[in-house]
C-alpha cells in the first residue's frame, strides 16, 4: 500500500513529499513536531499533545497555521488514507520558506507536514524484557520543555547508548541530577515507596505520557514526587523505569551496566503499565 503525507495543504504519495530547501526548519531547526500515538484508530491523548503543540510554537513565535479544529480534520485525514489503526502520527510546524537569514523573516507563513505509519508499539514481552540506559552529560540547550526539531544532542545519546549495547541515555545536568532520557521521561521508585521524576520546568520535556501516568499514580494510591534524582539514587532505588508515548512504561533493569533493584521489572512499573493499558483501551474503545 502506498503512504501519504499532508505537505502544506496537499496529500501527496510519501516517496514525492518534499519541503523547499529554504524551509527554516532544514536551515536552522527553527521548528516543533509532536509524534502521537493511535490506538484502534484513535489519537490517544491528542488534545494534550496539541495543547503542548500550541505551547511550542508560542515560545518560539510562530504562528499557528490552521486552526486546532482544521489541524484535527488534516490528522484524522492522513490517518484514513494511510489505513493507519494502530501506530504513530508525526505532526511537523516550521516558522516557512524565506531566503536563509537569521531573525524572523517580516512576513512569512508556516509549514506543516504530517505524516503516519503503522506500528506495533505497547506489548507484555517488551515490558518484562525490559531496557539498559546510559548516563551522559546533557548537552542540550536550555530550553528542553519546547518539542523543537533542533534534536541533534538527543541523536548524539541516543547513538551513544547503541554503541554501549543500551536502550536510552539519562541525561545529566551540571548539577549532577538526571534531566531525562533522550527521548523519554525518567523514573524511580524509592526505598520508602516513593514514585519519583523530576519536575517540569525548563530543563525537560513535559511529557504527555508523564502527565498521564501521574494521574494514573494518584488514581492508584501510589505517592509521587516530583523532584530531581541523581544516577546515584536510582541505582539504590527499587525500580527504575522509563516512559513516553511510544513506550508507555519500559522498566530500567540496568544503568551504566550495574543492576537496579532486583534486576526484573517492579511492581509499581507494571501497575502503572497495566493501568495506562486500561486508560487507553476506554479511550480507543478497545478496552
Amino acid at each position: 500500500m502506498s503512504r501519504f503525507a499532508y505537505v502544506n495543504g496537499r496529500y501527496v504519495r510519501h516517496r514525492d513529499a518534499m519541503v523547499h530547501i529554504e524551509d527554516r526548519g532544514y536551515q536552522f531547526a527553527d521548528g516543533v513536531y509532536e509524534v502521537v500515538v493511535v490506538d484502534h484508530g484513535v489519537l490517544v491523548d491528542g488534545e494534550a499533545h496539541l495543547d503542548r503543540l500550541e505551547r511550542s510554537l508560542s515560545a518560539l513565535r510562530i504562528v499557528q497555521p490552521m486552526s486546532r479544529a482544521a489541524i484535527k480534520l488534516v490528522m484524522g485525514e492522513v490517518l484514513r488514507r494511510n489505513r493507519v489503526r494502530d501506530g504513530l502520527l508525526y505532526l511537523q510546524v516550521t516558522r516557512g520558506v524565506a531566503r536563509r537569514e537569521h531573525k524572523f523573516p517580516a512576513t512569512i507563513k508556516p509549514a506543516m507536514v504530517m505524516t503516519a505509519r503503522s506500528a506495533a508499539l505497547w506489548s507484555q514481552e517488551r515490558f518484562s524484557r525490559g531496557v539498559s540506559v546510559i548516563s551522559l552529560e546533557d548537552i542540550r540547550w536550555g530550553r528542553a520543555d519546547i518539542k523543537s526539531v533542533s534534536l541533534i544532542a538527543n541523536v548524539l545519546a541516543k547513538q551513544a547508548a547503541a554503541e554501549a549495547d543500551a536502550n536510552e541515555a539519562w541525561l545529566v545536568g551540571p548539577d549532577g541530577h538526571v534531566t531525562e532520557g533522550a527521548s523519554s521521561n525518567a523514573w524511580i521508585v524509592t526505598a520508602a515507596g516513593d514514585l519519583v521524576t523530576r519536575g517540569t520546568g525548563s530543563k525537560i520535556l513535559g511529557g504527555v505520557t508523564r502527565a498521564t501516568l501521574l494521574r494514573l499514580a494518584a488514581h492508584l494510591g501510589v505517592r509521587a514526587v516530583e523532584r530531581a534524582f541523581t544516577i546515584e539514587e536510582a541505582l539504590k532505588a527499587r525500580e527504575a523505569f522509563l516512559s513516553s508515548s511510544s513506550s508507555a512504561v519500559l522498566p530500567v533493569l540496568s544503568i551504566d551496566g550495574a543492576c537496579v533493584g532486583n534486576g526484573r521489572p517492579g511492581p509499581v512499573a507494571r501497575r502503572l503499565y497495566d493501568a495506562y493499558g486500561e486508560y487507553v483501551g476506554r479511550l480507543s474503545g478497545s478496552g
